[in-house]
């Protein structure tokens, strides 16, 4: 009969989706083991290019906005008001709670880090909004954004953002929300058009005029 055919072959149309579902978790388990491998450099690091005029000064940038201070906040009184409010045991300058957010790489392993632990006095690094930078840091491979990207670079879109400014953080405002476009501009730090993709070239040039 046509329904018995049907519920016989059933086992083995499970055991497809199964194996579907199986090869689908490996994709992903493999990506995330992947992005794992990234290794957290710190501003630092990245300041040695990004704090030069040529290429927009990213860091002077990142140094006059609220990301940086991020960890010095939890030590304001408006923070240990909040900190009491909710019960905490701790200061929020030392809670995992409040620490994750307001600092980067807080709480990570050390062969997550390529070298010493981040700064938490740092704040919200660049590496919070795009990953860590182990082996996009170099200059041949800032250089070609095709090859940072297949190194780990991320461009940040709203998720990234949403991941702390969302409707955990006691600071929350339900009716402002978070409006990604306002935020993008107030902290916009862009390679200047004329330097993009051209990097190298513009530095060999600049020394050159020297």
């Amino acid at each position: 009969m046509p329904g018995l055919r049907k519920l016989s072959n059933l086992p083995g149309r499970i055991a497809g989706i199964s194996a579907v579902a199986a090869a689908g978790m490996l994709l992903l388990v493999g990506a995330q083991a992947s992005a794992a491998e990234h290794k957290y450099v710190g501003v630092q690091d990245c300041a040695r290019c990004h704090k030069k005029e040529l290429i927009g000064d990213q860091y002077g940038v990142w140094k006059k906005a609220d990301h940086s201070k991020a960890f010095e906040t939890l030590k304001g009184d408006k923070a240990k008001k909040i900190a009491k409010e909710k019960g905490l045991s701790v200061p929020p300058s030392e809670a995992d709670e409040c620490v994750k957010c307001h600092a980067t790489a807080h709480g990570l392993q050390k062969a997550q880090l390529m070298k010493k632990p981040l700064k938490l006095e740092d704040g919200v690094q660049c590496e919070s909004c795009h990953g860590p930078g182990s082996d996009y840091r170099k200059k041949k491979t800032m250089a070609d954004e095709k090859k940072a990207k297949a190194a780990g670079l991320m461009l940040p879109d709203e998720k990234t953002c949403t991941t702390c400014h969302n409707s955990d953080s006691p600071t929350w405002d339900a009716a402002k929300g978070f409006d990604f476009e306002a935020m993008k501009k107030k902290i916009a730090h862009p390679i200047p058009k004329d330097v993009k993709g051209h990097y190298l070239e513009r530095e060999k040039e600049a020394r050159e005029k020297r």
